[in-house]
Protein backbone atom coordinates (compact mmCIF):
# COMPACT_ATOMS: atom_id res chain seq x y z
CA UNK A 1 0.00 0.00 0.00
CA UNK A 2 1.29 3.60 -0.05
CA UNK A 3 1.66 5.58 2.84
CA UNK A 4 3.39 8.84 4.03
CA UNK A 5 6.58 7.87 5.50
CA UNK A 6 8.94 10.05 8.13
CA UNK A 7 12.71 10.27 7.47
CA UNK A 8 13.69 13.28 9.44
CA UNK A 9 12.60 16.83 9.89
CA UNK A 10 11.05 17.88 6.87
CA UNK A 11 11.88 14.71 5.20
CA UNK A 12 8.28 12.53 4.83
CA UNK A 13 7.72 10.60 1.89
CA UNK A 14 4.60 8.93 -0.11
CA UNK A 15 6.20 5.39 -0.56
CA UNK A 16 4.74 1.51 -1.18
CA UNK A 17 4.85 -0.34 2.10
CA UNK A 18 3.71 -3.54 3.41
CA UNK A 19 -0.08 -4.07 4.23
CA UNK A 20 -1.85 -4.04 7.62
CA UNK A 21 -2.79 -6.99 9.05
CA UNK A 22 -4.65 -8.33 11.93
CA UNK A 23 -3.01 -9.31 14.66
CA UNK A 24 -5.10 -9.19 17.54
CA UNK A 25 -8.96 -10.46 18.00
CA UNK A 26 -9.99 -6.81 18.99
CA UNK A 27 -8.60 -5.57 15.57
CA UNK A 28 -9.78 -3.92 12.52
CA UNK A 29 -8.41 -3.15 9.38
CA UNK A 30 -9.68 0.06 8.11
CA UNK A 31 -9.68 1.39 4.07
CA UNK A 32 -8.88 4.40 4.34
CA UNK A 33 -11.16 7.50 2.36
CA UNK A 34 -10.42 10.41 4.05
CA UNK A 35 -7.51 11.63 5.95
CA UNK A 36 -6.02 14.97 7.07
CA UNK A 37 -2.98 17.38 8.32
CA UNK A 38 -2.85 17.90 11.78
CA UNK A 39 -1.63 20.95 13.49
CA UNK A 40 -0.08 18.56 15.65
CA UNK A 41 1.47 16.62 13.08
CA UNK A 42 3.54 19.77 12.48
CA UNK A 43 5.70 18.46 15.57
CA UNK A 44 6.90 15.70 14.20
CA UNK A 45 6.98 17.22 10.99
CA UNK A 46 9.58 20.01 12.77
CA UNK A 47 11.44 17.26 14.81
CA UNK A 48 9.99 18.51 18.52
CA UNK A 49 8.60 15.06 19.27
CA UNK A 50 11.37 12.25 20.39
CA UNK A 51 11.75 8.69 19.57
CA UNK A 52 10.28 8.90 16.00
CA UNK A 53 12.24 6.38 13.46
CA UNK A 54 12.92 6.43 9.95
CA UNK A 55 10.16 4.72 8.10
CA UNK A 56 7.48 5.73 10.86
CA UNK A 57 3.69 5.76 9.08
CA UNK A 58 2.27 9.36 9.97
CA UNK A 59 -1.27 10.82 10.49
CA UNK A 60 -4.31 10.48 13.41
CA UNK A 61 -7.00 12.03 11.40
CA UNK A 62 -8.72 9.41 9.09
CA UNK A 63 -11.76 7.72 8.89
CA UNK A 64 -13.04 4.92 5.92
CA UNK A 65 -14.43 1.70 5.07
CA UNK A 66 -13.94 -1.79 7.56
CA UNK A 67 -12.41 -4.24 5.50
CA UNK A 68 -11.58 -6.78 8.08
CA UNK A 69 -12.41 -7.41 11.61
CA UNK A 70 -10.85 -9.50 14.25
CA UNK A 71 -12.91 -12.31 15.82
CA UNK A 72 -13.73 -10.15 18.92
CA UNK A 73 -14.47 -7.07 17.46
CA UNK A 74 -17.74 -8.16 15.71
CA UNK A 75 -20.03 -7.33 17.69
CA UNK A 76 -18.99 -3.71 17.50
CA UNK A 77 -18.36 -3.27 14.07
CA UNK A 78 -18.48 -5.55 10.67
CA UNK A 79 -16.76 -5.51 7.32
CA UNK A 80 -18.75 -2.89 5.29
CA UNK A 81 -19.32 -0.51 7.84
CA UNK A 82 -18.24 3.27 7.35
CA UNK A 83 -16.49 4.26 10.31
CA UNK A 84 -14.55 7.18 11.84
CA UNK A 85 -11.38 6.40 14.37
CA UNK A 86 -10.48 8.32 17.12
CA UNK A 87 -6.91 9.33 17.60
CA UNK A 88 -6.03 7.82 21.18
CA UNK A 89 -6.26 3.70 20.98
CA UNK A 90 -7.94 3.41 24.35
CA UNK A 91 -8.97 -0.27 25.93
CA UNK A 92 -12.40 0.39 27.32
CA UNK A 93 -11.53 -1.73 30.51
CA UNK A 94 -8.80 -0.12 32.55
CA UNK A 95 -10.05 2.35 35.26
CA UNK A 96 -9.08 5.16 33.02
CA UNK A 97 -11.33 4.29 30.24
CA UNK A 98 -14.51 3.34 32.15
CA UNK A 99 -13.83 6.77 33.80
CA UNK A 100 -14.27 8.39 30.65
CA UNK A 101 -10.86 9.61 30.52
CA UNK A 102 -9.68 7.37 27.33
CA UNK A 103 -6.30 9.58 26.53
CA UNK A 104 -5.00 8.14 29.13
CA UNK A 105 -5.71 4.64 28.94
CA UNK A 106 -3.25 2.40 30.84
CA UNK A 107 -3.57 -0.57 28.35
CA UNK A 108 -3.24 0.68 25.02
CA UNK A 109 1.08 2.13 24.85
CA UNK A 110 3.28 -1.05 24.65
CA UNK A 111 6.08 1.51 25.22
CA UNK A 112 4.65 2.83 28.26
CA UNK A 113 7.88 3.05 29.76
CA UNK A 114 9.14 5.71 27.72
CA UNK A 115 6.14 8.26 28.48
CA UNK A 116 6.48 7.03 32.45
CA UNK A 117 10.37 8.42 32.29
CA UNK A 118 9.28 11.80 31.07
CA UNK A 119 6.12 12.45 32.36
CA UNK A 120 5.75 10.12 35.54
CA UNK A 121 2.57 8.10 33.85
CA UNK A 122 2.09 6.40 30.48
CA UNK A 123 -0.45 8.36 28.11
CA UNK A 124 -2.87 5.86 25.44
CA UNK A 125 -1.09 4.73 22.39
CA UNK A 126 -1.95 7.39 19.41
CA UNK A 127 -2.10 6.37 16.10
CA UNK A 128 1.22 7.89 13.74
CA UNK A 129 2.51 9.83 16.53
CA UNK A 130 6.03 8.40 17.78
CA UNK A 131 7.21 5.26 19.54
CA UNK A 132 6.68 7.65 23.07
CA UNK A 133 2.94 6.64 22.31
CA UNK A 134 3.28 3.37 20.99
CA UNK A 135 4.66 3.71 17.60
CA UNK A 136 1.34 2.87 15.72
CA UNK A 137 1.36 3.33 11.62
CA UNK A 138 -0.92 5.99 11.36
CA UNK A 139 -3.73 6.81 8.92
CA UNK A 140 -2.28 9.08 6.19
CA UNK A 141 -2.56 5.95 4.33
CA UNK A 142 -4.22 3.57 2.27
CA UNK A 143 -5.13 1.10 5.16
CA UNK A 144 -4.67 1.10 8.68
CA UNK A 145 -4.58 -1.37 11.42
CA UNK A 146 -7.42 -0.23 14.32
CA UNK A 147 -6.13 -1.89 17.66
CA UNK A 148 -9.29 -2.35 19.67
CA UNK A 149 -11.91 -1.37 17.16
CA UNK A 150 -14.51 -2.52 19.45
CA UNK A 151 -13.95 0.33 21.45
CA UNK A 152 -12.32 2.76 18.74
CA UNK A 153 -14.26 3.33 15.92
CA UNK A 154 -18.06 4.33 15.47
CA UNK A 155 -20.40 3.66 12.53
CA UNK A 156 -21.69 6.53 10.41
CA UNK A 157 -24.09 7.38 8.99
CA UNK A 158 -24.98 7.14 4.83
CA UNK A 159 -25.37 10.09 3.13
CA UNK A 160 -23.15 12.64 4.75
CA UNK A 161 -19.84 13.32 3.39
CA UNK A 162 -16.72 12.70 4.79
CA UNK A 163 -15.81 15.92 5.22
CA UNK A 164 -18.75 16.89 7.50
CA UNK A 165 -17.97 13.28 9.80
CA UNK A 166 -13.64 13.69 9.39
CA UNK A 167 -12.72 15.89 12.34
CA UNK A 168 -14.71 13.67 14.80
CA UNK A 169 -11.86 11.77 14.62
CA UNK A 170 -9.93 14.32 16.42
CA UNK A 171 -10.23 18.34 16.23
CA UNK A 172 -13.94 18.59 16.64
CA UNK A 173 -14.03 16.71 19.82
CA UNK A 174 -10.57 19.01 20.58
CA UNK A 175 -12.42 21.97 20.31
CA UNK A 176 -15.28 21.02 21.98
CA UNK A 177 -13.44 19.46 25.23
CA UNK A 178 -11.52 22.83 25.13
CA UNK A 179 -14.35 25.04 25.50
CA UNK A 180 -16.16 22.67 27.74
CA UNK A 181 -13.22 22.69 30.18
CA UNK A 182 -14.11 26.45 30.38
CA UNK A 183 -17.28 25.52 32.61
CA UNK A 184 -18.64 29.03 30.51
CA UNK A 185 -21.77 30.59 31.92
CA UNK A 186 -23.86 33.21 30.26
CA UNK A 187 -22.68 36.24 29.65
CA UNK A 188 -18.68 34.89 29.51
CA UNK A 189 -15.99 36.18 27.54
CA UNK A 190 -13.58 33.48 26.03
CA UNK A 191 -9.73 34.43 24.18
CA UNK A 192 -9.11 31.72 22.07
CA UNK A 193 -4.90 32.09 21.20
CA UNK A 194 -4.79 30.09 17.89
CA UNK A 195 -6.92 30.71 14.73
CA UNK A 196 -5.99 27.24 13.35
CA UNK A 197 -8.36 24.55 12.89
CA UNK A 198 -8.86 23.37 16.68
CA UNK A 199 -8.77 27.11 17.58
CA UNK A 200 -12.01 27.79 15.54
CA UNK A 201 -13.89 25.18 16.42
CA UNK A 202 -13.23 25.95 20.39
CA UNK A 203 -14.55 29.31 19.44
CA UNK A 204 -17.87 27.99 17.78
CA UNK A 205 -17.95 25.57 20.58
CA UNK A 206 -17.58 28.81 23.28
CA UNK A 207 -20.63 29.86 21.54
CA UNK A 208 -22.60 26.87 21.35
CA UNK A 209 -21.94 26.19 25.17
CA UNK A 210 -23.26 29.82 25.97
CA UNK A 211 -20.11 32.50 25.50
CA UNK A 212 -21.37 35.89 25.01
CA UNK A 213 -17.97 36.56 23.50
CA UNK A 214 -15.49 35.28 22.04
CA UNK A 215 -12.33 37.11 20.96
CA UNK A 216 -9.97 35.55 18.01
CA UNK A 217 -5.69 36.10 19.03
CA UNK A 218 -3.32 34.98 15.90
CA UNK A 219 -1.33 37.45 12.84
CA UNK A 220 -2.33 35.08 9.63
CA UNK A 221 -5.03 37.40 8.13
CA UNK A 222 -6.70 34.61 6.70
CA UNK A 223 -6.84 33.04 10.08
CA UNK A 224 -8.44 35.55 11.53
CA UNK A 225 -10.76 36.39 8.94
CA UNK A 226 -11.91 33.01 8.87
CA UNK A 227 -13.03 33.64 12.75
CA UNK A 228 -14.84 36.68 12.28
CA UNK A 229 -16.94 35.46 9.47
CA UNK A 230 -17.29 31.85 10.37
CA UNK A 231 -17.02 31.83 14.28
CA UNK A 232 -18.20 35.41 15.23
CA UNK A 233 -15.33 36.21 16.91
CA UNK A 234 -13.89 39.55 17.56
CA UNK A 235 -10.01 39.43 16.47
CA UNK A 236 -7.01 40.66 17.73
CA UNK A 237 -3.26 40.51 15.60
CA UNK A 238 -0.52 40.09 18.15
CA UNK A 239 1.63 41.76 16.02
CA UNK A 240 -0.80 44.98 15.60
CA UNK A 241 -1.60 45.66 19.54
CA UNK A 242 -0.23 44.38 23.02
CA UNK A 243 -2.73 41.09 24.04
CA UNK A 244 -2.53 41.83 27.70
CA UNK A 245 -3.79 45.79 26.82
CA UNK A 246 -6.21 45.19 24.23
CA UNK A 247 -8.03 42.01 26.67
CA UNK A 248 -7.61 44.49 29.32
CA UNK A 249 -9.57 47.76 27.70
CA UNK A 250 -12.19 44.96 26.30
CA UNK A 251 -13.45 43.62 29.57
CA UNK A 252 -12.93 46.52 31.59
CA UNK A 253 -10.03 46.22 33.26
CA UNK A 254 -11.01 42.28 34.75
CA UNK A 255 -9.35 40.05 31.59
CA UNK A 256 -11.16 36.94 29.85
CA UNK A 257 -13.29 35.12 31.77
CA UNK A 258 -12.11 31.86 30.11
CA UNK A 259 -8.22 31.52 28.38
CA UNK A 260 -7.66 29.07 25.86
CA UNK A 261 -4.61 27.73 24.46
CA UNK A 262 -4.94 26.47 20.84
CA UNK A 263 -1.37 26.86 20.14
CA UNK A 264 0.74 24.28 22.23
CA UNK A 265 4.77 23.82 22.14
CA UNK A 266 5.79 26.25 18.90
CA UNK A 267 4.16 29.24 19.98
CA UNK A 268 5.47 32.12 18.23
CA UNK A 269 6.37 35.21 20.56
CA UNK A 270 7.28 38.50 19.52
CA UNK A 271 10.04 40.65 21.45
CA UNK A 272 12.55 38.88 23.57
CA UNK A 273 10.43 36.40 25.50
CA UNK A 274 10.16 34.82 22.13
CA UNK A 275 13.97 34.93 21.24
CA UNK A 276 14.34 33.68 24.53
CA UNK A 277 12.19 30.25 24.04
CA UNK A 278 13.82 29.64 20.39
CA UNK A 279 17.50 29.87 22.09
CA UNK A 280 16.62 27.82 24.91
CA UNK A 281 14.78 25.11 22.29
CA UNK A 282 17.19 25.19 20.26
CA UNK A 283 19.88 24.11 22.81
CA UNK A 284 17.65 21.85 24.24
CA UNK A 285 17.47 23.70 27.51
CA UNK A 286 13.75 23.60 27.23
CA UNK A 287 11.09 21.06 25.53
CA UNK A 288 8.58 23.95 24.22
CA UNK A 289 7.59 27.04 23.83
CA UNK A 290 4.97 28.58 26.04
CA UNK A 291 4.44 32.12 25.48
CA UNK A 292 0.54 31.91 24.69
CA UNK A 293 0.59 29.47 28.01
CA UNK A 294 2.13 32.18 29.85
CA UNK A 295 -0.17 35.19 28.58
CA UNK A 296 -3.00 33.21 28.76
CA UNK A 297 -2.72 33.09 32.65
CA UNK A 298 -1.31 36.47 33.06
CA UNK A 299 -4.21 37.96 30.97
CA UNK A 300 -6.89 35.77 33.24
CA UNK A 301 -9.48 37.08 35.42
CA UNK A 302 -8.90 36.57 38.32
CA UNK A 303 -10.57 33.45 39.44
CA UNK A 304 -11.25 32.46 36.05
CA UNK A 305 -10.30 29.22 33.83
CA UNK A 306 -7.40 28.29 31.67
CA UNK A 307 -8.04 25.65 29.10
CA UNK A 308 -4.96 24.19 27.39
CA UNK A 309 -5.98 21.50 24.23
CA UNK A 310 -2.62 22.89 22.60
CA UNK A 311 0.57 19.98 22.68
CA UNK A 312 3.35 20.27 25.14
CA UNK A 313 6.05 17.64 25.37
CA UNK A 314 7.92 18.51 28.52
CA UNK A 315 9.27 20.78 30.57
CA UNK A 316 8.94 24.62 29.90
CA UNK A 317 10.51 27.62 31.71
CA UNK A 318 9.45 31.17 33.27
CA UNK A 319 5.38 30.07 34.11
CA UNK A 320 3.79 32.27 36.19
CA UNK A 321 3.01 29.96 38.67
CA UNK A 322 2.43 32.81 41.33
CA UNK A 323 -0.08 34.66 39.32
CA UNK A 324 -1.57 31.30 38.77
CA UNK A 325 -2.02 30.79 42.41
CA UNK A 326 -2.60 33.80 44.14
CA UNK A 327 -5.62 34.71 41.82
CA UNK A 328 -7.19 31.36 42.01
CA UNK A 329 -6.72 30.30 38.30
CA UNK A 330 -8.13 27.17 37.49
CA UNK A 331 -6.08 25.26 35.08
CA UNK A 332 -7.73 22.07 32.67
CA UNK A 333 -6.07 20.43 29.64
CA UNK A 334 -5.61 16.90 28.43
CA UNK A 335 -5.27 14.95 25.18
CA UNK A 336 -8.99 14.70 23.90
CA UNK A 337 -11.20 11.55 25.23
CA UNK A 338 -12.82 11.48 21.73
CA UNK A 339 -14.69 8.17 22.58
CA UNK A 340 -16.48 10.40 25.12
CA UNK A 341 -17.82 12.74 22.21
CA UNK A 342 -18.22 10.29 19.58
CA UNK A 343 -22.02 9.87 19.65
CA UNK A 344 -23.09 13.34 20.82
CA UNK A 345 -21.48 15.06 18.28
CA UNK A 346 -22.23 12.56 15.35
CA UNK A 347 -25.92 13.25 16.39
CA UNK A 348 -25.63 17.08 16.36
CA UNK A 349 -23.89 16.96 13.08
CA UNK A 350 -26.70 14.80 11.94
CA UNK A 351 -29.12 17.61 13.44
CA UNK A 352 -27.34 20.16 11.35
CA UNK A 353 -26.10 22.05 14.46
CA UNK A 354 -22.40 21.18 13.95
CA UNK A 355 -20.40 21.75 10.42
CA UNK A 356 -16.38 21.50 10.93
CA UNK A 357 -15.85 21.29 7.29
CA UNK A 358 -15.46 25.16 6.93
CA UNK A 359 -12.38 25.17 7.71
CA UNK A 360 -11.23 23.15 5.34
CA UNK A 361 -9.04 24.91 2.71
CA UNK A 362 -7.22 22.53 0.78
CA UNK A 363 -7.59 18.82 -0.83
CA UNK A 364 -5.34 16.90 -1.93
CA UNK A 365 -4.24 13.40 -3.12
CA UNK A 366 -2.45 11.39 -0.83
CA UNK A 367 0.42 11.40 -3.06
CA UNK A 368 0.72 15.21 -2.18
CA UNK A 369 1.02 15.30 1.05
CA UNK A 370 4.89 15.96 1.15
CA UNK A 371 3.86 19.57 -0.39
CA UNK A 372 1.22 19.60 1.64
CA UNK A 373 3.00 19.54 5.09
CA UNK A 374 5.31 22.34 3.38
CA UNK A 375 2.37 24.29 2.68
CA UNK A 376 0.56 24.09 5.96
CA UNK A 377 3.53 24.30 8.16
CA UNK A 378 5.10 27.72 5.79
CA UNK A 379 1.32 28.71 6.05
CA UNK A 380 1.06 29.39 2.32
CA UNK A 381 -1.90 29.52 -0.43
CA UNK A 382 -4.00 30.51 2.75
CA UNK A 383 -3.72 27.19 4.17
CA UNK A 384 -5.87 26.50 7.46
CA UNK A 385 -7.07 22.67 6.82
CA UNK A 386 -5.84 19.88 4.84
CA UNK A 387 -7.58 16.75 3.60
CA UNK A 388 -5.98 14.37 2.09
CA UNK A 389 -7.23 11.26 -0.27
CA UNK A 390 -5.44 7.78 -0.48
Amino acid sequence: MRALCWYGPHDVRVENVKDPEILNPRDAIVKVTSTAICGSDLHLYNGFVPTMAQGDILGHEFMGEVVDVGAEATDKIAVGDRVVVPFPISCGDCFSCQDGFYSVCENSNPNAWMAEKLWGHSTAGIFGYSHLTGGYAGGQAEYVRVPYADVGPIRLPAGIPDEKLLFLSDILPTGFMAAEACDIEPGDTVAVWGCGPVGLLAMKSALFLGAERVIGIDRFPERLRMAREECGATTLDYEEVDIAEALDEMTGGLGPDRCIDAVGMEAHTPGIAGVYDRVKQGLMLEDDRPGVLRQAILTCKGGGTVSVPGVYGGFDDKLPLGSFMNRSITLKTGQTHVQRYLEPLLERIENGELDSSFIITHRMKLDDAPRGYELFLKKQDECVKIVLTP
